[in-house]
């Protein structure tokens, strides 16, 4: 078949096995991609050797929920330095969102006092966007990222709180319609990745590329600028994520363990994480798609 001779064509032989090169891999993938409906940027990096595979991994793209990890980190290391106490008590509106999506105090119908530990758990491992707005209010975004310049994490930017990702076409949609707000999404944008949807436009949004997540995880994994015990913490936070039906059942087995957190915007649909292997291998993962699919739901 013409297919399959051409794909022939694009692989050598090595110690007798044929091996697909680099840039034919990538080009498949690509393409099987495509062929999904999707974008997608990735990178996978051993946390000991260093070595990796990407596929577009510095591509900047919108963080949407994965934001709550440099917000953890940050929260951590105040708490840790004494400027924020993790048992203050912090009275907390409740976010009355209707729309499917979005968990924890997003949901109340009432107001709740939370402490302040506590709603670290509720925006890391529930992605609980009130809890996520609840600490931007002790930590502004501003600061969230000259913590993050501190620790030599330069390319994840953190502009704005949780609160304006619940403002988006699909709150101005009824149920039946949302397609229209991905149709939307999908095609506003720009070629520089400018976006009519603001959430959306890399300009204005709070953003990152899968090689900037994957050097968070590698900070928080391995010896850096951040505190052992704060590392520590925010690793604890990521493995007790309540949100594991992406990339979890890809790496689940009684022999690793996987520690993650998950992002949704519209369109888009992010995983990171770390796999640590019993062995004692251990890779970061970054997986950031860009839907071309209108459709709701997308798991």
């Amino acid at each position: 078949m013409p297919g399959r001779r051409k794909r022939r064509k694009r692989r050598k032989r090595r110690n007798g096995i044929w091996t697909m090169n680099t840039e034919a891999l990538l080009h498949d993938l690509r393409q099987q991609l495509h062929d999904g409906g999707l974008r997608g940027c990735f990178l996978v990096r051993d946390l000991h050797t260093g070595d990796e595979l990407g596929l577009d991994p510095d591509t900047q793209l919108p963080s949407a929920s994965l934001v709550k990890v440099p917000l953890a980190l940050a929260t951590v290391e105040r708490i840790r330095r004494g400027e924020l106490d993790g048992a203050a008590m912090l009275d907390v509106p409740p976010g009355r969102i209707t729309t499917p999506g979005p968990t924890g105090l997003s949901r109340f119908r009432h107001p709740a006092r939370v402490a302040v530990d506590d709603l670290l758990y509720l925006s890391t491992c529930l992605s609980d966007g009130t809890a996520a707005d609840a600490l931007f209010g002790l930590t502004p975004p501003a600061l969230v990222a000259d913590l993050l310049h501190e620790f030599g994490l330069r390319d994840i930017t953190v502009r704005h709180t949780m609160d304006e990702l619940s403002d988006t076409p699909v709150e101005r949609f009824d149920a039946a319609q949302v397609d229209l707000a991905h149709a939307l999404a999908i095609g506003a944008g720009t070629g520089g990745r400018g976006h009519r949807v603001p959430q959306l436009d890399t300009t204005r949004a709070n953003t990152g590329s899968a090689r900037s997540y994957v050097d968070l995880l590698q900070a928080l994994w391995t010896p850096s600028k951040i505190h052992p015990e704060v590392a520590e913490r925010v690793r604890t936070l990521m493995a007790h994520n309540v949100l594991r039906h992406r990339l979890t059942p890809d790496f689940s087995s009684d022999a690793t363990k996987w520690s993650n957190k998950t992002g949704t915007l519209l369109n888009l649909r992010h995983e990171v994480g770390v796999v640590e292997h019993s062995y004692g291998q251990s890779f970061a993962v970054a997986s950031q798609t860009d839907s071309e699919v209108p459709a709701a739901l997308q798991p």
